[in-house]
Parts: structure tokens; sequence; C-alpha cells
């Protein structure tokens, strides 16, 4: 594996989203690796920015309140940057059937004001853009690899594949180097347990904390792989380091896959208490569900030599120490 201990240290580092999950995570590991840190992030309620996030290295960052929708505030923020994280976005794939027009300011248009933005005024930067599986779609062969069609099944899945092809196109017209991970289903300390809007995961570890029974949806047999976000800003930190990345798509993935029944039992199990019950789906979230899905990740092993190390169990009883201690700051998420 590249190692990449010592790339960051003294770099400008610019990071959209930056008080959000991965965001804020990634931050405090770039802070450990000798980093200087601008975190960008509008704060907006309902998309998972949480300044306690950041608690452990608030006094060595630096936070800029901005929305990326902003052309003028972006032009400002990419100067002097080495590197660029993109994670700001809409995550709720209900959210984006609801308001398209907002999910298109921000998935879409807003990330190529960010590339235009670097094209003219920072040229040299290197981005890693954070891209989705739900761009496949209902997979038509398990597990997914980068050769599988695209073919969203919600809106947010259309403006996230255009956000991630201008950054492949003004790597390869531009030469501005990005390269985008599609990520699946990350997890850990730090994450969105308001609500399902960032997933469905962080509802179900507050529910099972608070003795709420965990309501999972279809049959219960549709699988799923998970991300610790340990393995997730690794997976960052390496394709930023590496020139071998520029240009190319990589699917995160793991070595396990289960399903939401067996998920929701093993929450359970490690909580020492929970309860759950199979349901069908809403209507609205029926029309876009993908069914079973896991990720192949074997490109960016054999090109980068990353792979997920955290096994699912300890990850869950890791975040569920997490929220068991700081839960209270994530009932306001916005707070």
């Amino acid at each position: 594996m590249l190692d990449y201990t010592t790339t960051f240290r003294e770099k400008n580092i610019l990071i959209t989203g930056g008080l959000g999950f991965i965001g804020s995570n990634l931050a405090i590991k770039l802070v450990e690796l000798g980093a200087r840190i601008v975190l960008v992030d509008s704060l907006i309620p309902s998309y998972g920015g949480n300044l306690f996030n950041i608690e452990p290295v608030k006094d060595k960052v630096t936070i800029n309140i901005a929305d990326v929708r902003d052309e003028y505030s972006m032009v400002y923020l990419v100067k002097g940057q080495d590197y660029l994280f993109n994670l700001a976005g809409q995550t709720s794939h209900i959210d984006s059937m609801n308001d398209p027009y907002t999910d298109m300011e921000i998935n879409c248009r807003s990330q190529l004001s960010i590339l235009e933005a670097c094209r003219k005024h920072n040229p040299e930067i290197k981005i890693v853009f954070a891209s989705t599986r739900q761009i496949y779609g209902i997979p038509e062969y398990l597990p997914v690899d980068e050769k599988h069609p695209l073919h969203p099944t919600d809106v947010n899945g259309i403006n996230k594949m255009a956000g991630e092809w201008y950054h492949i196109l003004y790597n390869n017209v531009y030469g501005i180097r990005a390269c985008a991970l599609r990520l699946t289903n990350t997890y850990g300390p730090r994450m969105r347990i308001k609500d399902a809007r960032q997933t469905f995961l962080g509802l179900w570890i507050r529910q099972v904390l608070e003795g709420e029974e965990i309501k999972v949806f279809g049959d219960g047999t549709q699988l799923r792989d998970f991300n610790y976000i340990d393995d997730t800003v690794e997976a960052f930190l390496i394709t930023a380091s590496s020139n071998e990345a520029n240009g190319l798509i990589f699917n995160l993935g793991s070595t396990e896959y289960i399903s939401l029944r067996d998920l929701a039992r093993l929450l359970i199990e490690i909580n020492g208490k929970g309860t759950y019950e199979v349901v069908p789906f809403p209507p609205d979230r029926k029309k876009i569900d993908i069914g079973s899905y896991y990720s192949n990740y074997e490109k960016i092993h054999k090109r980068l030599s990353w792979k997920p190390k955290v096994m699912l169990k300890h990850g869950l009883t890791s975040t569920l120490e997490y929220y068991k201690k700081y839960g209270n700051r994530y009932q306001g998420q916005e707070s």
C-alpha cells in the first residue's frame, strides 16, 4: 500500500462538507498527518454538518461557513490549496425526489462551478470526489464492479453521476488531477443518526440505543456491504496521494455482506437489547429501492493496494460506543 504518512505534511487542504461525517473524520486524520486544513460547510440542518464532529481538532483547523452553490466563495477558497476532498453533497434519495432542483444545484451544478474555479484559479490542485454506488441502480449482477452499467433509480443518483463525470472530464481535458470513489454504506462515529437522510444505519443506531423498534423494509433479505469510516478515510488519502489514480473511478466495498434482517439482529446483539420488525416498504421508498447490492473493489485493491480492514461487528461495536457517549450531541444534528 502507498505510504501517504508524509504526503500531506505542511500541505494546504480544502474539504467541502468538512463538518459532515466523512469530512470531519478525514480532517481529524489529516491534522494528525500535519496538514493545514480549511473546512467548508453550509451547516444547513438537513445535510449533516455538526460542529461537534471536529471537537478533537477544533483549534487546529479553519472553518468557513459557506455553501458550495456560492461560486464566488469557492473561487476564493480553492486558491492556494494543494488538495481538495470534495465531499459536499445532498445525500437523501427521498429528498432528491421531492426536491429535484435543489439536488441538482448541489450535486451537479455546484460540482461544475467548483471545477471551473479550480481550472481558472488553481489548475495544479488534486481532487478526490465522493461518488456513490447509487449510480449503478438495480444490480444486473453481484458483486458490482466498475464495468457495471449505470442506471440510477432516483434523481440523486443521476446528479451524482453527472458530478462524478465532470471530475473525470476535467482531468482528461484540462489536466486537473481528479479521481472518484464510489462509496457504499460508510458508517461509524460522527455519522448522522437523527434520521435516515444520510444512511438508514444511522437511524437504526439511534433507534436501538433509544429503545425504539427498528423497521426493516421489504422482506429483510436484501444484501448490503459496509465500510467503516477509518477504511473509507484511508481510501481517500491513498487516492489523493497517487497520481496513478488520476482520471479513474474506484468502487469501495467489503469482504463481508449481510442481509438487512441479519444486520438488525447483529446490531441488537452488540447493543445487548432491542427489537426489530420487518415491514412493507413505504410507497415512496419502494419505487427507488435497488434490492441487494454489494461491491467488487478489486480495481482499487490491485492498483493502489487498498482493502477494508475493519470487520463489521468490530465497527458496529465502536460506533455504538461512540453514540452511547456522545449521542446527545447528534439529536439536533445542526447544533
